[in-house]
């Protein structure tokens, strides 16, 4: 598998990882089903594995899959969400988690640690000082750093525009961002992706498939269905939709083809739960970049939706009941 140079950490990863959180009691599979897949995606070359506490049980059971390992890997992990209740400010308890994860993990060095979360202030309250972006948390990396507890820090984050000004304080070697740089979701290239760049960090991207809703096709929704979505959506669906339907590619394939056709991404995340998603993710990568040509009709698809639209559904429930506004 093809493998770049993750920012200014010089690690060189594969460019497919395996995401933690489908891998946990939310993907529905037991501890050895876990394994097995974990095991695969590191035989087929994956060398790079991410989880979370706030991934339900993806720790403890990443920590069972990848006892035995049959290649060498990197791990990373985050702060946030435990111990409960939560202080994001209390230095003691962000330590105690740290210690926590490296317990399950069965590990004694974290390779890169993430403060997750950073933009949402009403999730996680990170910052004592919004200006400058500072709070209890960098003083926890920074000794965590000089202990080797941890090699590299990092920021995982959702939103395509607070995350910028974090990125710019240039403390942090890595950045993770997810549901904004995709087939149809681009905004993280107006500002993540080129300060993270500017700033030398890895770039990570995570739900390279919108979390499901380009993992397949849904064509009845798409085209009767689904009134969550707005009418320009639809049609930059069923244009998508007609652009597989000429090239044959599947969509999982061009998802995350049109990830890595990006130089500047050192890798994207799969969120396979079995060794059959795992093989198919490994070989749909495996086809490497997409054509240019082909990037260029992407890209005039993307422009018909180029920002989110305020009404839409933060995850897209194609395949569920919608409740209305703020509860799909």
């Amino acid at each position: 598998m093809e493998k770049r140079i993750l920012g200014r950490t010089g690690l060189e990863v594969s460019v497919l990882g395996l995401g933690g959180l489908f891998l946990s009691k939310l993907g529905g599979n037991d501890q050895d089903e876990a394994r097995r897949a974990t095991h695969r995606a590191l035989a087929l070359g994956v060398n790079y594995v991410d989880t979370a506490p706030g991934y339900l049980d993806s720790e403890a059971v990443l920590g069972y899959a990848l006892q035995g390992a049959p290649q060498p890997y990197f791990l990373s992990t985050k702060l946030g969400g435990r111990p409960q209740p939560f202080d994001p400010k209390d230095k003691a308890g962000l330590r105690q988690s740290v210690q926590e994860s490296l317990r399950l993990l069965g590990r004694d060095q974290i390779d890169i640690l993430f403060i997750h979360e950073p933009d949402r202030p009403g999730q996680y309250d990170w910052w004592t000082d919004y200006e400058n972006f500072h709070g209890p948390v960098n003083d926890v990396l920074d000794e965590l750093k000089a202990e080797g507890v941890i090699r590299f820090t990092a920021l995982g984050g959702t939103t395509a525009y607070e995350m910028t000004p974090i990125i710019a304080t240039g403390r942090y070697d890595v950045v993770l961002t997810a549901f904004n740089y995709s087939l149809l979701w681009r905004e993280a290239t107006i500002g993540v992706l080129p300060e993270a760049k500017r700033q030398g960090m890895g770039i990570i991207i995570g739900s390279p498939l919108q979390q499901g809703a380009l993992a397949r096709r849904y064509d009845e929704e798409v085209h009767s269905g689904a009134r969550w979505l707005s009418p320009p959506r639809r049609e930059q669906y069923r244009r998508l939709y007609a652009l597989l339907d000429e090239t044959g590619i599947a969509l999982p394939e061009l998802g995350l083809r049109f990830v890595i056709s990006n130089p500047d991404v050192s890798l994207t995340l799969m969120g396979a739960r079995s060794v059959a998603e795992v093989e198919a993710n490994v070989q749909a990568i495996e086809q490497g970049p997409l054509p240019k040509a082909l990037l260029d009709r992407l890209q005039e698809i993307a422009d018909m939706v180029p920002f989110r639209p305020f009404e839409e559904p933060f995850g897209l429930p194609f395949g569920r009941a919608y409740k209305g506004p703020g509860k799909a």
